[in-house]
């Protein structure tokens, strides 16, 4: 399940598995320069870097984002036409390149950093018949009680989002067969945050540390 999936630092995630995917690249290392598709999560410079798109996309690449990405997109001159703009309420399922990719509500609930109102997001993206769940900048939500899906990547760093142990107590909801930590090391949380996030996992959810 985890062939083909690295979490390159903080919340920034590459999946290739026949098609190649990013997720909020953030301080990529390297010109990759061969993304299938691009998805965002929110418009957060963490998260949506100008920067680190240049270095993974290419001209065909397909972008996947929130509503107030799109303009951004656009003014840097990405065709409309490689830009699909979702929101959770409204356009929250897409079928592209083979891909079913799902949007997902994602904010917080006791701070003010992610507004529900936003419509930033987190994704469900199903490859193969297995279900991964991305879940953005968000915390504990009566959407994300209800995911359905065999491998959970959450950000666990706190202050922003979810702490290690809110983190877990989602995982442990959702009961995923496999647990990432993500969001930390960079510009809050720590290893060790992702380390306690794995101790309090149940015993039948393989928690695992990607970020090298």
């Amino acid at each position: 399940m985890l062939k083909g999936i690295e979490v390159l630092t903080h919340s920034s995630i590459r999946i290739s598995k026949g098609k190649v995917i990013y997720i909020d690249p953030f301080n990529v290392d390297k010109e990759y320069n061969d993304a299938d598709i691009i998805l965002i999560t929110h418009s957060h410079y963490d998260h949506y870097s100008d920067k680190d798109i240049n270095k993974v996309k290419k001209e065909d690449t397909i972008f996947i984002v929130p509503e107030d990405v799109k303009e951004k997109l656009l003014n840097r001159n990405v065709l409309n036409d490689n830009i699909i703009a979702v929101h959770p309420e409204r356009n929250n399922k897409v079928n592209i390149l083979g891909l079913n990719i799902e949007v997902i509500p994602a904010y917080n609930i006791n701070k003010k950093f992610h507004l529900k109102e936003s419509g930033w997001v987190g994704y469900i993206i199903t490859i193969n018949n297995i279900r991964y769940y991305i879940a953005g900048d968000t915390d504990i939500t009566e959407e994300n009680k209800n995911i359905k899906c065999d491998v959970a990547l959450v950000p666990v760093g706190g202050i922003y989002t979810m702490t290690y142990v809110e983190a877990a107590k989602l995982v442990n909801i959702i009961k995923p067969k496999i647990a990432i930590p993500i969001h930390y090391g960079n510009i809050v949380g720590t290893i060790e945050d992702a380390s306690k996030f794995i101790k309090l996992l149940d015993k039948d959810i393989k928690g695992t540390i990607l970020i090298k």
